[in-house]
């Protein structure tokens, strides 16, 4: 009886470690919600970090949310990248959010798909402080109609 009651100890200890052991390390973290899902070119979305060690890489991900029906397979954005300096470094760049087939490569839940982008895998920081990304959309339409929520995430790689 003790064995058995100590294997399940054990058991839900493991359990517990990996559930809470999994959590994410992300140093920043959040999303801008687009009003309407109806994104202009004047609603930039601002995301500002903070850069303590910049010994360490960084991987930045930008996550997109667009509605089911968004009419286009990819959406072109600004990035504009500001340092603790001030220098600015503005980038356009391309977001796949379906494959050459049509098909959604997000996650998708009713008339909702999230999809995860890399913008940078190993990001080194030459200054410490604080860094703004802004995203901007960057479409031939204005505004666009279907993007849900931006969000952006920084995570310090080992």
């Amino acid at each position: 009886m003790l064995k058995s009651y100590a294997r399940t100890n054990l058991l839900f200890g493991f359990i517990a470690l990996f559930l809470f052991g999994c959590g994410n390390d992300f140093i920043f973290e959040k999303s801008i919600d687009i009003p309407d899902a109806s994104w202009g070119y004047d609603n930039k979305l601002p995301f500002e970090f903070e850069v303590t060690d910049t010994t360490k890489a960084y991987q930045i991900l930008l996550e997109v949310e667009h509605a089911g029906d968004f009419g286009f397979q990819n959406c072109y954005v600004q990035i504009t990248t500001t340092f603790p300096n001030g220098e600015e470094k503005k980038q356009p760049v391309s977001l796949e959010l379906a494959g050459q087939s049509g098909i959604w490569t997000g996650k998708c839940s009713g008339n909702a798909c999230t999809l995860e982008i890399p913008l940078q895998g190993k990001a080194k920081f030459k200054q410490p402080g604080k860094h703004s990304i802004t995203v901007e959309q960057f479409m031939r339409v204005n505004p666009l109609v279907g993007i849900k929520a931006i969000s952006l995430k920084v995570k310090q790689l080992e």
